[in-house]
Protein backbone atom coordinates (compact mmCIF):
# COMPACT_ATOMS: atom_id res chain seq x y z
CA UNK A 1 0.00 0.00 0.00
CA UNK A 2 1.29 3.33 -0.98
CA UNK A 3 1.82 6.01 1.46
CA UNK A 4 -1.06 8.06 0.38
CA UNK A 5 -3.63 5.42 -0.17
CA UNK A 6 -2.60 4.41 4.04
CA UNK A 7 -3.49 7.82 5.22
CA UNK A 8 -6.50 8.01 3.03
CA UNK A 9 -7.53 5.14 4.83
CA UNK A 10 -6.21 6.72 8.38
CA UNK A 11 -8.39 9.30 7.57
CA UNK A 12 -11.58 6.85 6.56
CA UNK A 13 -10.86 4.73 10.36
CA UNK A 14 -10.99 8.29 12.33
CA UNK A 15 -14.09 8.91 10.46
CA UNK A 16 -15.84 5.68 11.46
CA UNK A 17 -14.76 5.62 14.84
CA UNK A 18 -16.57 7.49 17.35
CA UNK A 19 -14.15 7.36 19.88
CA UNK A 20 -10.56 7.57 19.74
CA UNK A 21 -8.28 5.10 18.18
CA UNK A 22 -4.54 4.35 19.00
CA UNK A 23 -1.78 4.45 16.80
CA UNK A 24 -1.20 0.94 18.16
CA UNK A 25 -4.39 -0.22 16.22
CA UNK A 26 -4.21 1.70 13.93
CA UNK A 27 -0.97 0.31 12.84
CA UNK A 28 -1.90 -3.14 12.99
CA UNK A 29 -4.59 -2.22 10.50
CA UNK A 30 -2.60 -0.89 8.22
CA UNK A 31 0.09 -3.54 8.46
CA UNK A 32 2.85 -1.03 9.44
CA UNK A 33 4.92 0.31 12.47
CA UNK A 34 3.27 2.34 15.14
CA UNK A 35 5.74 5.01 14.29
CA UNK A 36 4.60 4.82 10.61
CA UNK A 37 1.19 5.75 11.84
CA UNK A 38 2.66 8.39 14.11
CA UNK A 39 4.64 10.37 11.02
CA UNK A 40 1.26 9.50 9.00
CA UNK A 41 -0.25 11.24 11.07
CA UNK A 42 1.86 14.78 11.63
CA UNK A 43 1.54 15.01 8.21
CA UNK A 44 -2.40 14.46 7.51
CA UNK A 45 -2.13 17.65 10.68
CA UNK A 46 0.47 19.84 8.63
CA UNK A 47 -2.01 19.10 5.25
CA UNK A 48 -5.00 20.63 7.35
CA UNK A 49 -7.17 17.50 8.61
CA UNK A 50 -8.00 18.19 12.59
CA UNK A 51 -6.81 15.30 14.07
CA UNK A 52 -6.50 15.49 17.96
CA UNK A 53 -4.28 13.67 20.48
CA UNK A 54 -6.04 12.13 23.43
CA UNK A 55 -4.43 9.58 26.21
CA UNK A 56 -6.71 6.86 24.28
CA UNK A 57 -5.41 7.85 20.83
CA UNK A 58 -6.39 10.13 18.15
CA UNK A 59 -9.93 11.41 17.00
CA UNK A 60 -10.81 13.51 14.34
CA UNK A 61 -11.76 16.41 16.41
CA UNK A 62 -13.10 17.02 19.37
CA UNK A 63 -16.82 15.72 20.21
CA UNK A 64 -19.32 18.63 20.11
CA UNK A 65 -19.58 20.70 22.76
CA UNK A 66 -22.74 22.73 21.16
CA UNK A 67 -25.30 23.07 23.30
CA UNK A 68 -23.60 22.50 26.59
CA UNK A 69 -22.48 25.01 28.85
CA UNK A 70 -18.83 25.39 29.12
CA UNK A 71 -16.99 26.73 32.02
CA UNK A 72 -13.43 27.14 33.19
CA UNK A 73 -12.24 25.52 36.80
CA UNK A 74 -8.82 26.15 38.56
CA UNK A 75 -7.28 22.99 40.52
CA UNK A 76 -4.31 22.16 42.54
CA UNK A 77 -4.17 18.56 43.53
CA UNK A 78 -1.63 15.93 43.63
CA UNK A 79 -0.97 13.23 41.14
CA UNK A 80 -2.48 10.95 43.31
CA UNK A 81 -5.84 13.00 43.61
CA UNK A 82 -6.34 12.66 40.23
CA UNK A 83 -8.50 10.18 39.97
CA UNK A 84 -10.64 12.08 42.80
CA UNK A 85 -11.12 15.02 40.46
CA UNK A 86 -12.18 13.10 37.02
CA UNK A 87 -14.74 11.10 38.67
CA UNK A 88 -15.95 14.31 40.59
CA UNK A 89 -16.71 15.51 37.15
CA UNK A 90 -17.76 12.72 34.85
CA UNK A 91 -19.95 11.60 38.23
CA UNK A 92 -22.18 14.83 38.13
CA UNK A 93 -22.25 13.96 34.10
CA UNK A 94 -19.96 16.73 33.11
CA UNK A 95 -16.97 15.98 30.85
CA UNK A 96 -13.43 17.35 31.39
CA UNK A 97 -12.54 18.39 27.93
CA UNK A 98 -9.06 19.60 28.23
CA UNK A 99 -6.44 20.62 30.52
CA UNK A 100 -4.22 23.48 30.82
CA UNK A 101 -0.91 24.92 32.36
CA UNK A 102 1.09 27.86 32.15
CA UNK A 103 4.95 26.85 31.57
CA UNK A 104 7.61 29.71 32.28
CA UNK A 105 8.68 28.98 28.65
CA UNK A 106 6.53 27.96 26.70
CA UNK A 107 3.14 30.13 28.03
CA UNK A 108 -0.18 28.31 27.88
CA UNK A 109 0.38 24.36 27.14
CA UNK A 110 -3.37 22.60 26.30
CA UNK A 111 -3.26 18.91 26.36
CA UNK A 112 -7.16 17.25 25.04
CA UNK A 113 -8.83 14.62 27.58
CA UNK A 114 -12.81 14.15 26.24
CA UNK A 115 -13.32 12.60 29.66
CA UNK A 116 -16.67 12.23 29.78
CA UNK A 117 -18.03 8.91 31.85
CA UNK A 118 -16.25 6.75 34.47
CA UNK A 119 -14.72 4.20 32.39
CA UNK A 120 -12.72 7.04 30.70
CA UNK A 121 -11.63 8.44 34.17
CA UNK A 122 -10.66 5.18 34.69
CA UNK A 123 -8.25 4.11 31.65
CA UNK A 124 -6.72 7.83 31.85
CA UNK A 125 -5.63 7.28 35.68
CA UNK A 126 -4.42 3.63 34.68
CA UNK A 127 -2.06 5.09 31.70
CA UNK A 128 -1.00 7.22 34.33
CA UNK A 129 0.07 4.84 36.66
CA UNK A 130 1.29 2.58 33.94
CA UNK A 131 3.38 5.47 31.86
CA UNK A 132 6.83 7.25 32.86
CA UNK A 133 5.04 10.55 31.10
CA UNK A 134 3.86 13.25 33.54
CA UNK A 135 0.92 15.08 34.02
CA UNK A 136 1.24 18.50 33.01
CA UNK A 137 -0.15 19.65 36.26
CA UNK A 138 3.52 18.09 37.27
CA UNK A 139 5.65 21.16 35.54
CA UNK A 140 3.18 23.75 37.49
CA UNK A 141 3.32 22.00 41.19
CA UNK A 142 -0.49 21.13 40.57
CA UNK A 143 -1.83 23.83 39.37
CA UNK A 144 -4.13 23.75 36.14
CA UNK A 145 -7.05 24.79 34.50
CA UNK A 146 -9.64 22.31 32.58
CA UNK A 147 -12.91 23.38 30.15
CA UNK A 148 -15.67 21.78 31.39
CA UNK A 149 -18.48 20.95 29.65
CA UNK A 150 -21.72 20.66 31.24
CA UNK A 151 -26.01 20.18 30.46
CA UNK A 152 -26.20 23.14 31.96
CA UNK A 153 -24.64 25.85 34.28
CA UNK A 154 -26.14 24.34 37.23
CA UNK A 155 -24.40 21.08 36.47
CA UNK A 156 -21.18 23.19 36.33
CA UNK A 157 -21.53 24.82 39.58
CA UNK A 158 -21.66 21.42 41.06
CA UNK A 159 -18.75 20.38 39.92
CA UNK A 160 -16.96 23.91 41.31
CA UNK A 161 -19.21 22.60 44.85
CA UNK A 162 -17.81 19.16 44.52
CA UNK A 163 -14.21 20.15 43.72
CA UNK A 164 -14.06 22.66 46.23
CA UNK A 165 -15.41 20.18 49.20
CA UNK A 166 -12.57 17.60 47.91
CA UNK A 167 -10.17 20.78 48.28
CA UNK A 168 -8.95 20.57 44.56
CA UNK A 169 -10.78 23.63 43.41
CA UNK A 170 -8.40 26.95 43.99
CA UNK A 171 -10.05 29.64 46.14
CA UNK A 172 -10.43 32.65 44.17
Amino acid sequence: MKAEERREKILTALREQEDAVSAAALARRMRVSRQVIVGDIALLRAHGSEIIATSRGYMLSAPALSGRYIGKIACRHSVEDTEKELFAIVGLGCEAVDVTVTHKLYGDMTGQLNISTREDAEAFVKNVKNSEERLLSELTDGVHLHTIACRDKAAFEAVRAELARLGILLPE
